[in-house]
């Protein structure tokens, strides 16, 4: 059994699904406006990496995706759909279509520039290099307070 949200847990979750941000759910969820903006963040990524919250945001991303009907393949057509249209228009839009064909590439995870940094002898390989974008949000949430740790 899913552990009892607070009203102010329960709004944070609903204002996160509104906005798709962390720090301005919590900012309309909480007092917050004595904090420091740094403070906010790492609040918001802890609050949002608790068991029971990030249940909670996942039960409503489910809920909404369902009362949509949104799966992968229904933007899929909707993005082709957009970009046909942009090519066939009167006056063929090459950024709009463009714009859909990148829509569907991140939406399909094909949209990742790789760069190889590495020499052919192998002496400029780059050594513990970070993907941000693959750290999970208790991981953001250590390094954003050892930076603020690091700046008082």
């Amino acid at each position: 059994m899913m552990k009892k949200l607070t009203e102010k847990q329960e709004a944070f979750c609903r204002y996160f699904m509104e906005t798709g941000e962390k720090t301005t759910a919590y900012k309309m969820a909480y007092k917050a406006d004595k904090m420091k903006p740094a403070v906010i963040a790492v609040k918001a990524c802890e609050l949002a990496a608790e068991p029971h919250v990030a249940a909670r945001i996942e039960e409503l991303r489910e809920a909404t995706k369902e009362r949509h009907k949104i799966t992968v393949d229904t933007l899929l057509a909707e993005l082709e759909e957009n970009r046909q249209a942009a090519l066939c228009a009167e006056t063929p839009q090459a950024a709009a279509a463009t714009a859909a064909t990148m829509g569907k590439a991140k939406l399909l995870g094909l949209d990742k520039q790789i760069i190889d940094l590495k020499s052919s002898d192998g002496s400029m390989t780059p050594k513990g290099s970070i993907n941000i974008g693959e750290l999970s949000d208790s991981a953001m949430a250590e390094i954003l307070k050892a930076r603020d740790a690091a700046d008082s």
